[in-house]
Formats: structure tokens, C-alpha cells, sequence
């Protein structure tokens, strides 16, 4: 019987100090399934070579945000089903089988990993907390869609999804795959995970990203004609 093939795909800037461990948890945690591992690096130190030498495939292309990197992640995967992860080491690789049987066994086109739930302790800062909250909040008051983490990174889905997500969006990308697989009609479905704290220094502006966010999420509802970049 051959092997399901995944692709473990995520964008990547500076990440020296977390891709190493981050290629042995994903290879340590999917010794069942045909695993491609695909960075797409924009950063400018030896995150690309020490990625290759450990046998992941590498795109470099200039930084132009991680909703932009994350979306030629998608684009570029070559399996039938995807996994997304920061390349930080903060979010659980020990997930993937049970994100792949959740994709085969199931049938859920989009499965997206919650870190926001009670075993949350210091490894977020309140800030980042309240606005993800806040983000999630809108999300089910304005679409009636039962999540509570629209900022995550992590999320598991079809290859044939990605098509129907028509994703543009940049700072807000993962808030738009939750709501256009909703308005796509896509089944998904949301389910806690743990969260660790980051290896390397960190690189999100949450100004700008939490201002995209709020476009993002009034956008899609009422129509308001944002443009993508700005979001």
C-alpha cells in the first residue's frame, strides 16, 4: 500500500536557530506518510542552506510579508494535502497525523489549529492575546463561524482547496482562508492545540497586522472594496 504524500509547508525569515529542530520534529512525527518539506525563505541569513542540507526544498524570493510567502507556499506544494506551520518551532508537529486523518477519515477540506483556549500560559503576549480574541470575536458575531483563533499559522488542507480559497490578501492571510473557506462551503473545523514559545527573535509588526486584520474581517462581510494590499 503506498504511503499518503503530505507537503509541511512554511515561510520563513531569519529562522536559523529553529529550522534545524524543525525539519527532525516534522520528519520524527511523519515517519508514515510521504513528506515533502518546502520553505519559502525570505530572509538573509543561513536559514535556506541549513533547510536544504537537511533535505527540504527552498524557495527564495524577496520579503514581501508572510501572508504573500505563505500563499506561494500553497501554491508551490505538490500533495494532495498540505500542512502550514511557522518555521519558529512554536507550533506542534506531533499534530500531523492526526491533522492527516482528520483530512482522510473525515473528510474536512480545512482544518485550522487553535492555540487560544486555557492552556495558553505565558508563551503569547497579552497583547497579541486580546487581539487575536478580539479578531475571533468579530469572526463568529459577524459570520457565524465557530472558531476562536483566526490569526493562526498552523492549519491543515486540501490541495484541491486552495483553488476554491482564491486567496489575497498578505498581513491578514490566515483570517481570510478561515472565511473564504466559509463562504466557499468548504467543511472545516477547528481544533485545540498547544503552543510553544518561538526560537529566534521575533519579526511580526502587530500594528500593521492587527490594522489588517480589522479590513480584512469588515471587508468580506460588507463589502466594502479594501484593497488586498491592504490587508
Amino acid at each position: 500500500m503506498s504511503k499518503t504524500a503530505i507537503s509541511v509547508v512554511m515561510p520563513s525569515f531569519n529562522e536559523e536557530k529553529a529550522v534545524g529542530p524543525m525539519i527532525e520534529s516534522i520528519r520524527k512525527n511523519s515517519p508514515d506518510f510521504e513528506t515533502e518539506i518546502l520553505l519559502v525563505d525570505g530572509g538573509k541569513d543561513k536559514t535556506p542552506e541549513l533547510a536544504e542540507s537537511l533535505g527540504a526544498r527552498v524557495l527564495r524570493k524577496p520579503p514581501r510579508g508572510h501572508g504573500d510567502a505563505l500563499k506561494t507556499c500553497l501554491l508551490e506544494a505538490r500533495n494532495g494535502i498540505i500542512i502550514t506551520s511557522d518555521c519558529d518551532n512554536t507550533y506542534p508537529m506531533e499534530f500531523i497525523p492526526e491533522l492527516v486523518r482528520l483530512v482522510e477519515q473525515e473528510g474536512y477540506d480545512l482544518i485550522s489549529c487553535c492555540r487560544m483556549h486555557e492552556g495558553l500560559g505565558k508563551e503569547m503576549p497579552r497583547t497579541n492575546k486580546f487581539g487575536n480574541w478580539l479578531f475571533a470575536f468579530l469572526v463568529r458575531l459577524l459570520y457565524r463561524i465557530d472558531v476562536h483563533d483566526v490569526t493562526t499559522g498552523m492549519f491543515c488542507m486540501k490541495k484541491s482547496a486552495v483553488a476554491a480559497l482564491d486567496l489575497k490578501n498578505n498581513y491578514s492571510l490566515p483570517c481570510e482562508i478561515i472565511v473564504r473557506a466559509k463562504l466557499a462551503g468548504l467543511k472545516h473545523k477547528e481544533i485545540n492545540i498547544p503552543y510553544r514559545f518561538r526560537l529566534g527573535e521575533v519579526t511580526l509588526n502587530k500594528w500593521r497586522s492587527g490594522k489588517a486584520y480589522l479590513r480584512c474581517i469588515f471587508n468580506y462581510r460588507f463589502g466594502l472594496g479594501i484593497s488586498p494590499a491592504e490587508m
